[in-house]
């Protein structure tokens, strides 16, 4: 009996420590996965790599890289994936790691002596890898203003010299709080130590030894520009095409510049999944072993659970050096995601399982396609219990666009029954600053109120009186909702001399930083 019983524990014991087996989705499966997601909204174009145990499962591309022309996406063509860069540029510092040439810990300011930030203990003490793990205190998307819209004149000078005027939102090393200029100053570190731009660096050090072809660092430095995708944006049910999001300064790029295809991508995952090396058997070496561990390990905490929720189980969500962590399922994944204007893009890796995944779209939201896509995927390898993530991604887009569309309508409606007789325009005309972002104008045109940034001319729109001291801006740019308020603060005469801001939209992007302006009215 003792015996018996022994066995049948021995059998459960096994039974239990069994892995769950994934039931990979098979080319044909993944055609339909796209275009179920495709289907829930304007959509553009969609590119989409999977491997496995460094093969490709899937290379392809479904739907248009223009609307204007109706060129078809293929595995080829080039989309922009923002800040799926960062993880270039933490690699391009991996190397020079590797050479000598810098250590992660070493300070800016050695590299950089210009580099001043909000604080003198902070300035003294910021290294490389706080440049990399959005732990600086700087709030959310700080500064993203200086070159969100495109077309501003800011340069990697401005950059270098915002940040003594921006304010912190937490305590340094503290807290998680996303950016994307301290980035910028990686990629200047990157140039100076190595002696050429960041995006020199990227091609010849990165893209050309990968065979990487076709991309490049920004989207200026293209030697060919055909089978290039268009950004789109997908407003009251239509397809919008956008022009490409050009960068003043390619020292920007080091963000999120990066254009490339699914097919060049295959071969950076490939790296990635076989820690740092590549070539046809895995002989060449890009990073190390201990830089390429040093990318994955957990640097910023983002949130822990002790008691996590299904599908995923997730305890911990954390950065690491231009990539997120976080366990799903049991299993480490290694992420990224990148957002720009009518270009959305995800990257996955499940170093454990050998998987990576890639979905490059031209469209936002486009029914986020560049998220459900690769959770459908990811989900079946992880071998967890099915998720219709594209019927929640529908309700989701529909409830969230609902929401915003009431409060930008209750807005607008305000302002259309306001009585702006009392308002003197004369008494808030005049040029205002803000110390990083540089000087506007509130002027007057056909009667009305207008505000026009010195510097980022895109951002020029007609103001209308809203409530008390407040006005509504209708920017001249609609690629994103970012229309604007404008809270003024009046003197004793009645006489305009500060401008608070904030977006109207709850969904506006966080790197239209309208909240962190501070414009003080220049005197004459």
């Amino acid at each position: 009996m003792k015996k018996a019983k022994f066995l049948l524990i021995t059998m459960l014991c096994l039974f239990i420590a069994q892995p769950t087996f994934s039931q990979a989705y098979t080319s044909n499966q993944i055609d339909s996965i796209v275009k179920k997601a495709m289907s829930i909204g304007p959509n553009a174009g969609v590119a989409v790599v999977v491997l496995k145990d460094n093969k490709i499962v899937h290379l392809k591309g479904y739907g248009v890289t223009s609307n204007n022309t109706k060129e078809k996406v293929n595995k080829n063509t080039l989309f922009a994936i923002a800040s799926n860069s960062k993880a270039f540029t933490t690699t391009a510092l991996a190397m020079l790691v590797d050479q000598g040439k810098l250590n992660w810990l070493d300070k800016v300011v050695d590299y950089i002596p210009e580099f001043k930030m909000y604080d003198s203990y902070v300035t003294e003490n910021f290294n490389i890898q706080d440049l990399l793990t959005h732990r600086s205190g700087l709030g959310l998307g700080a500064g993203d203003l200086m070159f969100f819209p495109d077309g501003s004149d800011f340069n990697i000078k401005d950059v270098l010299n915002s940040f003594q005027y921006q304010k912190p939102t937490s305590a340094f090393r503290t807290k998680y709080d996303y950016d994307n200029l301290l980035y910028v100053v990686a990629g200047e570190v990157v140039a100076r130590v190595s002696g050429m731009s960041w995006a020199k660096f990227v091609e010849t050090n990165i893209m050309k030894p990968l065979g990487m072809q076709r991309s490049a660092g920004v989207y200026q430095r293209l030697k060919d520009k055909s089978n290039v995708a268009f950004p789109h944006s997908a407003e009251n049910g239509k397809l919008n095409q956008l022009e490409h999001y050009i960068k003043n300064d390619e020292s920007l790029g080091a963000a999120g510049g990066i254009y490339t295809s699914v097919n060049d991508l295959s071969k950076w995952l490939i790296m990635h999944l076989n820690n740092g090396k590549y070539g046809n058997d895995f002989s060449k070496t890009m990073i190390s072993k201990k830089s390429h561990d040093e990318l994955w390990k957990p640097h910023t905490n983002i949130g822990f659970n002790v008691n996590p929720k299904p599908p995923y189980k997730t305890h911990f969500n954390a950065y690491g050096l231009g990539w997120r962590i976080s366990d799903k399922g049991g299993y480490l994944t290694i992420e990224h995601t990148g957002g720009l204007p009518g270009m959305l893009s995800r990257t996955i890796l499940i170093p454990e399982l050998n998987v990576g995944i890639v979905v490059l779209t031209n469209t936002a939201p486009g029914g986020n396609s560049f998220w459900t896509i690769p959770n459908e995927i990811m989900d079946a390898y992880l071998g967890i219990k099915k998720t219709d993530w594209i019927s929640l991604m529908e309700k989701n887009l529909q409830k969230n666009a609902a929401q915003s569309d009431a409060v930008t309508k209750a807005v607008w409606n305000t302002v259309a029954k306001a009585n702006s007789n009392h308002i003197k325009h004369s008494d808030y005309i005049g040029t205002y600053k803000d110390n990083w972002f540089g000087k506007i104008k509130i002027y007057e045109k056909n009667n009305k109120l207008w505000f026009a940034s010195v510097r980022s001319p895109k951002l020029t729109g007609e103001m209308s009186f809203y409530k008390a001291n407040t006005f509504a801006i209708k920017w001249n740019y609609q690629d994103m909702p970012a229309d604007a308020l404008a809270m003024f603060t009046l003197d004793e005469e009645g006489k305009a001399v500060r401008i608070k801001m904030r977006g109207i939209s709850p969904n506006i992007d966080f790197s239209f930083d309208f909240q962190d302006l501070d414009l003080k009215r220049v005197k004459k």
